[in-house]
């Protein structure tokens, strides 16, 4: 009688299993609840918040634009632009990818580039910048 009792109460488990939503192949890891995004922030020559048009982050090795899924909230202050969050993670390699930000002063009409390598995957937890700078300065 234990022995099927056992058995039942094996096979409820494992029936009640939730599948891995998209993560097969990957290994077991503890991932936390916090939302991760990367920013940047535009700037004038003396260090001063620049408002820029034209903003765009664009993944080099897909040559996709991206849209960070929470971006409405930051690009609200002056200057500082959301690159990408945990909403992009799945449209990011685990090597990590290049991504092309661009912004036009209003001011100067100077347009300005950079590149950030981030990191994602479908075994990822979050996505993860591994290089690139923190802000772009116009002349």
């Amino acid at each position: 009688m234990k022995k099927i009792a056992l058995l039942l109460l094996m096979g409820t488990a494992m029936l009640s299993c939730q599948k891995d939503r998209g993560r097969s192949g990957c290994e077991d890891k503890m991932c936390t609840y916090e939302y991760r995004s990367v920013s940047i922030r535009f700037v004038d020559k003396n260090g001063a918040p620049a408002e820029v048009t034209d903003f765009s982050v664009v993944n080099q090795r897909t040559g996709e634009k991206i849209y960070a899924s929470s971006a409405a909230a930051i690009n609200m202050i002056k200057g500082s632009f959301l690159v990408v969050d945990d909403g992009n993670l799945y449209s990011l390699s685990e090597a990590g990818d290049n991504l092309k930000v661009t912004g036009t002063s209003v001011e100067t009409k100077q347009t300005k580039s950079a590149v950030l390598k981030i990191s994602g995957g479908k075994c990822a937890c979050h996505i993860s910048k591994i290089s690139g700078p923190d802000q772009i300065a116009f002349d």
